[in-house]
């Protein structure tokens, strides 16, 4: 992996059948060699992008009462406001605070028989003392999700598929998720993961980060890489779902962000787009099929094909006292945390 993430273009599919083949090509090369990109001609505007940083940067500077009233450990459905340090990647504290928000959906309470994932619909938190924020946020969500399911059908083509095929699974109720994230320099014990190295549950994932940088990617040799900003592009990167859907020949990769020196605030906006809890990811047919060297085998963080099983084993490892909170059942049935 070079210094260098690829940068795209997305209006070049747009552009006529020649661009948009050299398009197709530098998406398969990017997503099967590396797993991310920088991504732009997205249509999002700058002046969409400095509004989002704004209402951002406001909720993190409400007083922290304000900011605690909407506390994660209120939601059983990991909605809210986490404070520094309280979740983890790896077992270990990360040093950011974040507001998770979703698709705005009524509660869903699993039945008896019914999969212990259906926790993870249900309504969002929002700070009374700041109501723009829920526009904002709600309608970022609705902005990516069309950016996102645009890449999608392009990056499932560039590698010979149908690219409607995952189009039933993200149909009616898909799992969209959005963070605002905070990092506010470096902890006290001079611990420098912001957040550690891990892969992301889904399909893809959009990021907006500021100028700070932070972000590395894992390369072949396990070094990290430095993934520097690009003014106006967001930083894809491919999830778990799709290193199942195509057998390894796409593959999530790891990331982390290390924390920024000092007392120096670093933000930035993943949003993950993913399909129905409930779905199930089939195989995909592709010309390349005979080339997958298989899905990565780690006995700490087995994959699976049913979407919502893969999404509640990392909440509940990545939040433990919303874990135990509310969900000592299923840890009862096996799920690690930590």
């Amino acid at each position: 992996m070079s210094n260098k993430l690829p940068v795209l273009d997305l209006s070049a599919a747009s552009a006529g059948p020649k661009a948009r083949a050299r398009f197709r090509e530098e998406l398969h090369s990017a997503a099967r060699d590396v797993g991310f990109f920088h991504l732009t001609g997205h249509g999002i505007t700058e002046a969409e992008t400095a509004g989002l940083w704004r209402t951002m940067k406001a909720f993190f500077a409400l007083p922290e009462a304000d900011r605690l009233s909407i506390s994660n450990l209120n939601s059983p459905h990991f909605r809210g406001y986490t404070r520094i340090g309280d979740e983890r990647t790896g077992g270990s504290r990360d040093w950011r605070d974040q507001l998770d928000i979703g698709a705005e959906r009524t509660a869903r309470v699993p039945g008896a028989d019914e999969p212990g994932y259906w926790w993870l619909e249900g309504p969002n938190q929002w700070p009374a003392a700041l109501p723009e924020l829920r526009t904002a946020a709600l309608g970022w969500i609705d902005r990516l999700s069309a950016v996102a399911e645009r890449l999608l059908h392009e990056l499932l083509a560039s590698i010979g598929a149908p690219e409607d095929f995952y189009d039933e699974a993200f149909a009616d109720h898909p799992h969209l998720h959005l963070k605002l994230v905070r990092y506010p320099g470096s902890a006290p014990d001079g611990a420098g993961q912001g957040v550690g190295a891990h892969k992301d549950y889904g399909f893809l994932t959009l990021l907006l980060q500021d100028e700070v940088g932070g972000l590395q990617v894992e390369a072949a040799d396990g070094s990290f890489t430095d993934v520097p900003p690009v003014p106006g592009a967001f930083v894809i990167n491919l999830g778990e779902l799709l290193e199942v859907a195509t057998n390894g020949y796409l593959k999530a990769t790891n990331h982390r962000v290390v924390s920024p020196a000092g007392t120096r605030e670093r933000f930035s906006v993943p949003f993950f787009y993913n399909p129905r809890l409930d779905a199930r990811v089939e195989p995909l047919p592709f010309p390349y099929a005979d080339r997958a060297p298989g899905v990565t085998q780690d006995a700490r963080n087995p994959l699976f094909a049913e979407y919502g099983r893969n999404e509640i084993k990392g909440w509940l490892r990545a939040h433990p006292q919303v874990a135990r909170r509310h969900h000592a059942a299923l840890l009862t049935e096996g799920t690690p945390v930590g």
